[in-house]
C-alpha cells in the first residue's frame, strides 16, 4: 500500500502553529509521510523543524496556499499580527477563503488524512468530497472541551440575574461554578453573531468529522477524557503532551519564533540561581496588556522582591519610552530579574531547575507545558477558554493559584493590582501550600515524561490512531 501521508493544517497563529507542528513531528517519528499546510509568510516558521526531521531519516514537507487580502495590511498572515479587535472577522474571512485551494491540493495529492484546525470547520466537508478522514485538532484540555459542550447545550447563564452571580455548569464530573463575567460578550447576552455562527458550525463539523486529536493526556484529566468520549460521544485520541517530543537543548531553543535571546545567555542566567527561587512570567503570543497593567505587574515583583524571569511581546525603542517599566527597574533589579523583549525559549526556561512557579495566562499551550515541567501556576485568564484551563489547575488539579482577574476581555487591561499579584506569587512560591502544590506538579511532570514513552497511554493512543488510518486506507 505504501507509506501513509497525512496532512497537517493549523491556523495561522503560533499558538496552533507549535503543537501542530510537533504532533506532525510524532507523526513522521512513526514512519508517516507528514506535510504542513501554511502560507507563504508563515513558511519560516517550519522550515528549519522540517529539514531536521528530514535529515533524521523521515519524511515531512510544507504545501503553501495564497492568503487571500480580505482587507487585511499587505504581508498580515498571522493572527499574532492582529492589532485590533476589528481585524479578527477580517482574518476568519480570509481563512474561510482558503476551502477552494486546499480542494485543489487534495484533490490533486490525495493524503490519506487530514489533521486541520478546529477553526477551519469547513474542513471535513471538503475532505469527505475525496473520501480523507478529517481528524479535528482544537488544542485546548478535555476538561475546558467538555466544559464549553456543555456550556453551548444548557445555557445555565441564562438563569442568573447579574453578571456578577455564580452558576454552576452543568453535568460535570466537578462542581464548576463560573460567572457572565468570565464568558465573552455574545455569550453573556445571547447574541448571534458572527462569530458565534463560526462555533456553531466548527461544533456540526467535529461530529461529522472522523474524530478528534487532543494535546493532553489520559492520568492528567481521566474523568473527562473518558466524560468526552462517553457521555458526549466523542471520538477522541490523546497524543500529548506534544512539547515532550523535543528532547534537546537545541530543539527546546528553537521551538515556536526566534527567541529574543540568545539560548546560552539565557542558560547562564538561570544556572546562576537556586532550585525553585525564579517565578516565570509570560502570557503567550496573543495577549497584549496596556501600559497600566503592565506596570503593575513590575511593581508587584518589586515589592514581592522574589527573583523573576518576564516575557514581554514589546520591543524596545525609542518611539515607544517604555512608559510601562517604572523608572529605573531594572537596574534596581538587575541582580533580581530579567526581562526577555519578544519571544522566549519557553520548554527550555520551564524545564529548568531553578523555575519555581509560573504567572500564566491559561493558553493551554503554556500550561501544558507547565505541568509537563512539574510548575506550580499563578492563573490570570483573559478570554478564549482560559477560565475553563484556570479551573482545572485551581480547582480540579490543584496546582495554581488566581490572580483573580474575574472579566473576559480582549481589551487587555484587568485592574489586577500589584497586591494581588504579590500574594498570588508569594502562594505558590513560598510557604507549606507551595510545597504540596510543587510535589502535586512534579507528580504531574512524572505521568507526562512517562505516557509519551513507549507503553505509556498517549505513545499508545498514537500508535493506535495510526493503526486505524491504515487500515482506513486498506
Amino acid at each position: 500500500m505504501g507509506q501513509l501521508h497525512v496532512f497537517f493544517f493549523p491556523i495561522m497563529s503560533h499558538g496552533h502553529m507549535i503543537p501542530t507542528l510537533d504532533i506532525a513531528k510524532l507523526f513522521a517519528a512513526r514512519g508517516v509521510k507528514s506535510t504542513i499546510i501554511t502560507t507563504p509568510m508563515n513558511v519560516h516558521f517550519f522550515k528549519k523543524l522540517v529539514e531536521t526531521v528530514n535529515q533524521l531519516g523521515f519524511e515531512m514537507g510544507i504545501c503553501t496556499l495564497k492568503f487571500p487580502a480580505a482587507g487585511l495590511p499587505e504581508g498580515c498572515e498571522n493572527a499574532d499580527q492582529l492589532t485590533s479587535e476589528d481585524m479578527f472577522p477580517r482574518f476568519f474571512k480570509a481563512l474561510f477563503m482558503l476551502q477552494y485551494p486546499l480542494e485543489r491540493i487534495l484533490d490533486e495529492v490525495r493524503p490519506d488524512c487530514l489533521v486541520a484546525d478546529s477553526f477551519f470547520p469547513w474542513d471535513t466537508e471538503v475532505a469527505a468530497k475525496f473520501n480523507i478522514p478529517r481528524l479535528v485538532f482544537y488544542g485546548t484540555s478535555f476538561f475546558a472541551l467538555c466544559a464549553m459542550e456543555n456550556m453551548r447545550l444548557y445555557k445555565p447563564q441564562r438563569e442568573v440575574s447579574s453578571d456578577d452571580e455564580p452558576f454552576l455548569v452543568p453535568d460535570l464530573p466537578h462542581q464548576i461554578r463560573l460567572t457572565k463575567m468570565q464568558l465573552s460578550e455574545d455569550e453573556r447576552n445571547g447574541s448571534e453573531s458572527d462569530f458565534q455562527r463560526m462555533h456553531i458550525k466548527i461544533k456540526e463539523s467535529e461530529l461529522s468529522s472522523y474524530g478528534v486529536i487532543a494535546n493532553s493526556f489520559y492520568e492528567l484529566e481521566t474523568e473527562y477524557a473518558d466524560y468526552y468520549r462517553n457521555v458526549l460521544k466523542r471520538r477522541v485520541w490523546h497524543s500529548g503532551p506534544v512539547s515532550l517530543c523535543n528532547r534537546e537543548v537545541e530543539d527546546k531553543a528553537h521551538r515556536g519564533k526566534e527567541a529574543a535571546i540568545d539560548k546560552h545567555e539565557c542558560l547562564k542566567w538561570l544556572d546562576s540561581k537556586e532550585p525553585n527561587s525564579v517565578f516565570y512570567i509570560c502570557f503567550g503570543s496573543m495577549v497584549k496588556f496596556d501600559d497600566s497593567q503592565l506596570y503593575e505587574i513590575a511593581m508587584g515583583q518589586e515589592s514581592f522582591g522574589q527573583q523573576f524571569l518576564w516575557v514581554v511581546r514589546r520591543g524596545k525603542s525609542e518611539e515607544e519610552n517604555e512608559k510601562w517599566l517604572p523608572e529605573g527597574f531594572e537596574e534596581r533589579m538587575k541582580d533580581k530579574g530579567l526581562i526577555i523583549r519578544g519571544w522566549a525559549p519557553q520548554v527550555l526556561i520551564l524545564d529548568h531547575e531553578v523555575v519555581g512557579g509560573f504567572v500564566t495566562h491559561c493558553g493551554w499551550n503554556l500550561t501544558l507545558e507547565g505541568v509537563s515541567a512539574g510548575v506550580p501556576m499563578v492563573t490570570w485568564p483573559v478570554f478564549a477558554e482560559q477560565f475553563y484551563n484556570e479551573k482545572l489547575m485551581t480547582e480540579i488539579l490543584r496546582i495554581g493559584v488566581s490572580v483573580g482577574n474575574k472579566k473576559w476581555s480582549m481589551k487587555v487591561n484587568n485592574g489586577v493590582t500589584r497586591e494581588e499579584i504579590g500574594k498570588a506569587v508569594r502562594q505558590v512560591m513560598v510557604g507549606e501550600e507551595a510545597e504540596e502544590m510543587r510535589n502535586k506538579a512534579r507528580g504531574f511532570k512524572e505521568m507526562a515524561k512517562k505516557v509519551v514513552e513507549e507503553g505509556g497511554s498517549s505513545y499508545a493512543d498514537l500508535n493506535g490512531l495510526i493503526r486505524e488510518l491504515s487500515s482506513y486506507r486498506a
